[in-house]
């Protein structure tokens, strides 16, 4: 790791923004980690099974550009700090309230708030930190997609032990430390952006640039969320692995995305994101096409890993880019980029769900997840030219390193 990173910037402030999205990843990805529970105890219907776990990522999505605009209006600490307020009182109202089939459905519309964290902390990680390592910082901050991996192994095992509702209760723990991290250590970063009128941030969304992005973002975020959320139905009924062991795919896709999205940051920054992006998606379309293929166990884990580790590289490439196109508005655009990305997150399952129904075999579904990719290449040889004439260097590097902090 970059020697003078650590220097360039506010660390306790990239700490508690990383603290913020892994415990806001946790709780995300909550009822996800507990459905079989929950789904047993309110007898729900596939339907109704399928509505729970669409809820919440869908309000995370949903959410993630009004409180990116809120993060530029009124501060991104100020803005976490409601964040992991609204959270603490959605994980209550799971422990103290929920019984029913339509409360699990309203506290959905809480944990989205949790999966929007992702607008905020980000620009409030990399915001002290100079151009040149913003790769790195967002990295490092988006790595707290780790927090999959605590709900993953945590949520499953408290629900078996005790009642499903008091891991709700259990999960608020970590979010009020986090929550007093933040606000005794967490800095408000220098930004200029946070000063500009509302009009100004909302001129990103009709940004054609931000429009590329959210595709890109779309197959590589997408691809991670989707592949966390589908692998242990998939793993259980194409291999007929236990469930438990199912679970820890899950893990397995959540840690590798998670370390790799750090390497790509640092990458990005050395190579260009440009360039990163390139081998990431050719990765990507060979990947998927070798799952179509649908191997032995062996081979199908190998490969998922390999597409969870690209994932995560390209998550980092393209949050190395990001910053340099809108300086001046990071958390509208994190915001708008991060919505499209959880909006993929819903892709794979039902490509791979409707591949499984109609031909037998979920070969189609990945396929279906290759031809994103091959056109997410397609448009990045398009634009690459003029990126690199205009906002961003060779490659996709800073154009001036020795820029400081927005």
């Amino acid at each position: 790791m970059e020697k003078g990173f650590w220097k360039s910037g506010h660390v306790p402030t990239l700490i508690s923004a990383f603290l913020y999205f892994d415990v806001s990843f946790m709780v995300w990805m909550t009822n996800a980690a507990m459905a079989p529970f929950i789904t047993q105890q309110l007898h729900l219907t596939p339907s109704q099974n399928g509505m729970m776990l669409f809820v919440p990522v869908f309000a995370g999505a949903f959410l993630r550009i009004p409180l990116g605009l809120a993060a530029e209006i009124i501060g991104r600490k100020n803005a976490a700090l409601i964040g992991l307020t609204i959270t603490i009182l959605g994980m209550l109202y799971g422990y103290l309230f929920v019984s029913s089939y339509t409360e699990v459905i309203i506290l959905g519309g809480f944990l989205g708030i949790a999966g929007a964290s992702f607008s905020v902390a980000l620009p409030l990680g990399s915001g002290w930190f100079p151009a040149k390592y913003q790769g790195l910082a967002m990295g490092i901050v988006g790595a707290g997609n780790s927090g999959t991996i605590f709900a993953g192994f945590f949520a499953p095992t408290l629900a078996s032990i005790y009642n499903w509702n008091l891991v709700y209760g259990f999960f608020a723990i970590p979010v009020v430390i986090v929550m007093l991290i933040m606000l005794f250590l967490a800095k408000e970063p220098p930004s200029k952006s946070i000063r500009k009128s509302l009009k100004h941030h909302l001129k990103v969304i009709v940004e054609k640039d931000i429009w590329i992005f959210n595709l890109l973002y779309w197959v590589t975020f997408g691809g991670f969320i989707g592949f966390v959320s589908f692998v242990p139905t998939f793993m259980a009924d194409q291999y007929g692995v236990s469930k438990i062991s199912a679970g820890q795919f899950m893990i397995l896709v959540g840690f590798s995305a998670s370390l790799f999205r750090i390497v790509g940051g640092g990458l990005s920054d050395r190579v260009g994101g440009i360039r990163s992006l390139y081998v990431v998606y050719v990765l990507l379309i060979f990947g998927a096409i070798g799952a179509s293929t649908i191997p032995s166990l062996t081979m199908i884990f190998l490969i998922l890993f390999l597409l969870a580790a690209t994932m995560g590289v390209g998550n980092g490439s393209i949050f190395q880019l990001l910053p340099l196109r809108f300086p001046q508005s990071r958390a509208t655009s994190v915001g708008v980029v991060g919505e499209f990305g959880a909006l993929g997150g819903a892709f794979i399952p039902l490509v791979m769900g409707y591949s499984k129904e109609i031909t037998g075999t979920y070969s189609y579904g990945f396929i279906s997840y290759a031809i994103t990719a091959v056109i997410a290449l397609f448009i990045l040889l398009i634009v690459r030219k003029r990126w690199t004439t205009t906002w961003v260097g060779k490659g996709g590097k800073a154009l001036d390193s020795h820029d400081g902090a927005e």
